[in-house]
């Protein structure tokens, strides 16, 4: 049951921030400032309600099931969730919520439109070693062929 907990809390997270970051880039440049604020509320509350939950229980399901595996990918797995845990922790969750209180001022100006890039190039970074993470995962799990 936790090989399916994991997996699902994995891809739920990682969907979560694929979602955030679309919408961004999307509302970013096809938006008005009233929807770019509408976006940045609802990626703080729900969304980081719905995100929190799942990435700590992809990486303490991932703890579980590492106890009992050995090898480079699992070692890989292991070294790369420190980076995806303080990005989110010390750049992202900070990022969204600085964002999410500016666009409610109405303040679109340099400093939100800097934060705003810093935050996409965290979720970017998260997203790349979290497929890395997804992929490993598909390669211990046989369901897809390492090379």
């Amino acid at each position: 049951m936790s090989k399916q907990a994991h997996c699902i809390a994995g891809l739920l997270a990682t969907l979560t921030i694929a979602t955030f970051f679309i919408s961004t880039i999307i509302v970013e440049l096809f938006g008005s400032h009233e929807t770019v604020a509408a976006l940045k509320a609802l990626i703080v509350m729900p969304g980081l309600f719905i995100l929190l939950p799942t990435i700590a229980a992809t990486g303490g399901s991932g703890f579980y099931l590492s106890k009992s595996r050995q090898g480079r990918l699992v070692d890989t797995k292991k070294k790369r969730m420190p980076f995806i845990a303080a990005n989110g922790l010390l750049v992202l969750i900070p990022c969204a919520i600085f964002l999410n209180r500016w666009a409610t001022a109405g303040t679109f100006d340099t400093t939100f439109y800097w934060v705003q890039g810093v935050e996409l190039l965290a979720g970017a970074i998260n997203l790349t070693l979290m497929a890395l993470n997804i992929r490993d995962g598909l390669k211990m799990s046989g369901r897809l062929r390492a090379r």
